[in-house]
């Protein structure tokens, strides 16, 4: 029978051999998986453990107790100590992240943006990324918890909400979907009257007479910070005498829905751009456009699939003003850029970053932040034609390094043969085969009770329920290496474990218990 359980799994190998996990070694193994301890989903779980630490004398939870913290949320986490997320190797990948940061963060050049004294008053220097993948997994460096206004940033956002309230068909009876080829503040409409794009300030102005969406803009957000700059917004107006034209172009056109009131639309055009996020909440934005709507830090839906596949064709065509077309062939991700400094990145089905740098080039993007976006495409195979399996000299996050098959066998006999209990843990963990051969058909509790390791021989036997009498080519078990070698407190284990033994009958019945462990762990 087997008795493994996924919160005695999870225990073994963050205790490493210890009889107790102190909570600050959990937060920080929980950490390193790119979880973070304010997680929503992690809440009852951090509460839990909260309270279940004060009534500790060393503020360490035994076995018992720390299942107890982590049963209202063992899916997650056993998700993601089996590196069972999307980015596996969590820590390298944002170690390879902060590489591109610093890299970027040494370009000069630029302007920031002055024509509402509320964006000059940004220092040139900030620069921040954050990332969080479609599993939660968070990634931050620089000056992330800095408040700036989304300005352009927002127009993919008031589109998707328009096109998930409204339908695609409705929203584009009013606005186009062609890049201009003009720049973004053009007075001007396509062959049929209607504003080329929602990414043009006339297509955002009519799109924002479709739209309800301070609401939506927090569970983009997961509810992390999402607020409105005041003054931003009467600057805005008092500065948006080109967007006033187009408003009444757009008027005299008859673009917007009938009864629309058009100066109460570009009021709300320009609360709309004044918007407040940090870059930590804007890449939870961003991960719930890669996430096909789903907010992946809440598992809340927020958008229909229909409105962010259209939101996300239409930032790839024409995001990045009047560099679309060179970012579409460069980086060959859907982006959104903003004259705060802010470029809001997405790569589908795997994470959403925003890059906020306030210097901007001639074309009004953030001059580290495509520096970034470049660097993260020549790094990665997220580019949209990059083939996954025939990619040349990139690095796929998206994988565990390496010939994980022909490493894991290695990693695991070696750890063995050394007695390291804490590596078995971990790769019992992140479900490794651990009955698996070398070309002498060796196994790990061959290897372990040749050498004598009575705790490895154990954990194999008792927590990973491993077959006791392997044969290796020469006809050779466990117990016979035991002997040779005179390990005689293995041959004690193997012996006792062996009377309790009764292995799986036919192959059908051992993929059974297969299935049966994988659903335990």
């Amino acid at each position: 029978v087997l008795t493994v359980r996924p919160g005695d799994l999870l225990f073994y190998t963050i205790a490493e051999g210890q009889e107790k996990i102190p909570a600050h070694k959990f937060t920080t193994a929980l950490k390193s998986t790119g979880l973070r301890t304010g997680d929503p989903r992690l809440k009852e779980c951090m509460e839990m453990l909260k309270m279940t630490v004060k009534t500790t004398s060393d503020g360490a939870l035994d076995r018992h107790l720390f299942k107890k913290c982590v049963q209202s949320n063992i899916v997650l986490l056993t998700q993601a100590f089996r590196k069972k997320f999307v980015i596996p190797d969590f820590q390298s990948f944002c170690a390879h992240m902060d590489e591109l940061y610093v890299n970027a963060k040494s370009m000069s050049g630029g302007q920031v943006a002055d024509y509402i004294p509320q964006l000059a008053r940004f220092s040139p220097d900030l620069w921040a990324v954050s990332l969080c993948t479609v599993d939660g997994q968070r990634h931050t460096v620089g000056d992330t918890k800095v408040p700036f206004c989304l300005q352009s940033c927002v127009k993919p956002l008031k589109y998707a909400i328009a096109v998930h309230d409204h339908g695609t068909e409705y929203v584009h009876r009013f606005i186009g979907k062609e890049p201009s080829g003009l720049r973004f503040n053009k007075l001007f409409l396509n062959e049929e009257d209607k504003p080329h794009n929602p990414m043009v300030n006339a297509g955002a102005i009519v799109c924002t007479s479709l739209i309800k969406v301070m609401n939506f803009m927090n569970k983009l957000a997961g509810n992390e910070y999402v607020g409105f700059s005041n003054a931003t917004f009467q600057s805005e107006r008092e500065s948006g005498d080109r967007n006033f034209a187009i408003g009444y172009y757009l008027k005299e056109k008859k673009c917007f829905p009938e009864g629309t009131d058009m100066t109460a639309i570009l009021d709300f055009y320009f609360q709309l751009c004044s918007i407040e996020v940090t870059c930590e909440s804007a890449s939870v934005m961003a991960a719930t456009l890669a996430n096909g709507g789903f907010c992946p830090i809440t598992g809340e839906r927020v958008l229909s699939p229909e409105s962010v596949r259209d939101t996300l064709s239409l930032m790839h065509s024409c995001g990045m003003y009047d560099f679309s077309g060179q970012f579409a062939f460069h980086v060959g991700l859907p982006a959104k850029s903003g004259v705060a400094g802010g470029i809001l990145l997405v790569v589908p089905n795997v994470m959403g970053i925003m890059c906020w740098s306030p210097p901007l080039d001639k074309l009004g993007n953030s001059v580290r932040g495509i520096q970034f976006c470049t660097d993260l495409v020549s790094l990665c195979n997220f580019h949209n034609y990059d083939n996954l399996r025939h990619f040349a000299k990139k690095l796929d996050p998206r994988r565990e390094g390496g010939d994980q098959r022909v490493k894991s066998v290695i990693n695991l006999l070696f750890a063995a043969y050394t007695g390291d209990v804490s590596a078995l843990r971990r790769f019992a963990l992140s479900s490794m085969d651990m009955e698996q051969r070398d070309y002498d058909s060796r196994t790990a509790l061959h290897v372990a009770a040749a050498e004598g390791h009575g705790e490895v021989v154990r954990f194999l036997l008792e927590a990973c329920k491993v077959n006791p009498v392997p044969k290796d080519r020469w006809g050779n078990t466990p117990m016979d290496e035991a002997v040779h070698f005179g390990h005689h407190d293995v041959v004690t284990i193997l012996r006792d474990y062996h009377t309790q033994y009764s292995p799986p009958e036919t192959p059908e019945d051992k993929q059974s218990a297969e299935k049966n462990l994988d659903g335990l762990l």
